[in-house]
């Protein structure tokens, strides 16, 4: 009968570590969201705006919003197994994205609203979809 209590108790101490684990981890769905509404910030300023000083802003958001999410990450004390493999998997669909878009935005489709609210879309989407996953995952 002692035993059993026993592994009650650790079961009980395994699903409280679980549920703080996750309760901790919630941070992840904020990061990507906020890398996410930057991408709606920042791609717009990138495809349809052409002077230095966009060219200026455009390098203070991006550093501001890399500089911002790495310190955030950088603090947070949980992370849930397999948060590197998605953070790549994201960040690598992100670079294809944005990598296209830019390239194409500025040789193709140069100062063309509609390709660049697509881009922007198609941008802000790795990070969305990451976002939602995360805060569902953790919710």
């Amino acid at each position: 009968m002692q035993e059993q209590a026993r592994a009650v108790a650790a079961l009980e101490r395994a699903a409280h570590m679980e549920a703080a684990a996750r309760h901790g981890s919630r941070w992840q769905a904020r990061y990507f969201a906020a890398f996410a509404v930057g991408q709606l910030l920042l791609v717009p300023l990138a495809l349809m705006w052409h002077s230095p000083l966009s060219g200026a802003l455009f390098s203070a958001g991006a550093a501001v919003l890399a500089g911002g999410t790495g310190a955030y990450a950088s603090r947070q004390r949980v992370q849930q197994a397999g948060f590197a493999a998605l953070h790549l998997k994201v960040i690598g669909a992100w670079t294809a994205a944005y990598v296209l878009s830019i390239g194409l935005g500025v040789s193709v489709f140069a100062d063309d609203p509609r390709f660049a609210a697509v881009a922007t879309l198609a941008c802000a989407l790795p990070p969305g979809a990451a976002a939602w996953r995360e805060a569902r995952r953790t919710a």
